[in-house]
């Protein structure tokens, strides 16, 4: 049985499947209802840029392509979308789901009946968990609540200010790790991969895995193919990257290493990506030094960047650790959730039995 392509929701509120890689029109919609709820729903950290906000629909942050549906009231008028995301390597039991419904358009039932569709569209795909995130003390907080779902993991979002780092706080820093750090030196690049480095990048993906993740989820298998996609994903949102790795001189291997990608569009600011130390070389301040090493960096090639954001689990000590130590600051929580299926569909299907 095929997922519907239309369906009516609450108040004559009509649901219809759009391809982002194709309606621009729609897409553009999407974007405008997201930047119109921002001051509530995210106030602390940039909008993304049109660009970035279509690649991420189009796109997602893997390689499984999520579906998007736009509601329109019954004028006509976009009140509501979702992204919906179907993995189809690990995490076969969870359809991912970022819903928005329109800052003049809530406390309808609208974000209800989304979320219904959602499951079936979910439920049609075999999947029995739907899984979310909200800012904490956001409305999307309370919704997830007031729908039952269940709390998983917190993310602490903090923000290092970088004018307000103390003169020679870096170096200092750089000093330290680099004497914790005999036998390792360090490369860069600005851009996708080099061929030469793929399979430790893969090795350090994977070494990710090690990070606080929910209960009953599998990490990511990383492989060259599944690399490739994510730098497609970096280029077809207009990002500049950047990437500072530790080689380990006796093996040649990549050890530890550090993303980092800033928007043409909002260049005052930096977001972190991944930041990993393989196993066999932790104990040597490995992750510390490329991320001292990163700011050195960015203070040459992007020098109007102030602020850069990052997120971790309120379980990963260590790499709180490290964002202190350079100064990041709290900026806000977000939690994790997951909805089973079955219990959304069930008022529904009660109703109509």
């Amino acid at each position: 049985m095929a997922p519907a392509r239309r369906a009516g929701l609450a108040d004559g509120v009509q649901l219809e499947r759009f391809d982002p890689g194709r309606d621009q029109a729609a897409v553009r919609l999407c974007h405008e209802l997201y930047l119109a709820g921002l001051p509530v729903d995210d106030p602390r950290l940039p909008a993304m840029s049109r660009r970035a906000f279509t690649a991420w629909l189009a796109l997602g942050w893997t390689e499984d392509h999520p579906e998007a549906w736009l509601a329109r009231d019954e004028a006509g008028r976009i009140c509501a979308w979702y992204s919906i995301t179907f993995s189809e390597r690990e995490n076969t039991h969870l359809a991912r789901l970022t819903p928005l419904v329109g800052p003049g358009y809530r406390r309808r039932g609208i974000g209800t009946a989304l979320v219904r569709h959602a499951a079936a569209q979910a439920h049609v795909r075999g999947r029995t968990q739907l899984a979310a995130e909200s800012r904490q003390g956001s409305p999307a907080e309370a919704f997830c609540r007031a729908l039952g779902a269940g709390l998983g993991l917190t993310e602490a979002v903090r923000v290092l200010r970088v004018s307000d780092i103390p003169d020679g706080h870096l170096p200092a820093l750089r000093s330290r790790a680099q004497a914790a750090a005999p036998g390792y030196a360090l490369v860069s690049w600005e851009g996708p991969v080099p061929e030469r480095h793929l399979a430790n990048v893969v090795a350090l993906n994977h070494a990710m895995n090690d990070a606080p993740i929910e209960e009953q989820r599998e990490g990511q298998v990383w492989d060259v193919a599944r690399l490739h996609a994510s730098q497609a994903r970096v280029a077809a949102a207009g990002l500049r990257h950047y990437t500072v790795a530790a080689r380990c001189e006796r093996t040649g291997e990549l050890a530890g290493m550090t993303q980092l990608g800033v928007d043409p569009f909002t260049p005052h600011w930096g977001f972190q990506e991944m930041t990993a130390v393989a196993r066999q070389h932790r104990g040597h301040r490995l992750g510390l030094l490329v991320k001292v090493v990163m700011l050195q960096l960015l203070a040459d090639h992007e020098p109007q960047l102030d602020q850069i954001v990052t997120g971790n689990a309120d379980s990963n000590e260590h790499m709180i650790a490290i964002n202190a130590e350079l100064g990041f600051q709290v900026a806000d929580y977000w939690l994790s959730w997951e909805l089973p299926v079955a219990s959304v569909l069930a008022p529904q299907a009660a109703a109509q039995s």
